[in-house]
């Protein structure tokens, strides 16, 4: 993996793209960047869980799971599914899986 190099004889137009990729991968880090969404993406790499269940992983109340998995959902990392009165969540970008497993190459393994 190479990390591009800025020059000055770059368009406006590779400048505009650049900057709207930086935009969009602020707002996903953003997104991660809070322990309680990073654990409950973590719980969801392995699969689909209810809200109950997330509440029993994480050892937190109902309110703040589901302010947490709302803030998930509306960045478009995480999507409900609906059966009966319990809610199912489970990731739906691919990207939070590799992030994952970088966050816990650096952080979590061997440590």
């Amino acid at each position: 993996m190479s990390l591009p190099v800025i020059t000055n004889d770059m368009s406006d137009a590779e400048i505009t793209r650049m900057m709207k990729n930086a935009c969009e991968a602020s707002n996903f880090l953003k997104a991660i960047s809070h322990e309680g969404r990073l654990m409950i993406l973590c719980h969801l790499a392995s699969g689909e869980k209810s809200v109950t269940e997330l509440e029993e992983l994480l050892s937190s109340r109902q309110a703040a799971v589901s302010q947490q998995l709302s803030r998930l959902r509306s960045e478009g990392l995480v999507q409900p599914r609906r059966e009966g009165k319990a809610i199912y969540y489970s990731l739906s970008d691919t990207r939070a899986v590799r992030v994952l497993e970088v966050v816990y190459d650096l952080f979590c393994k061997d440590h």
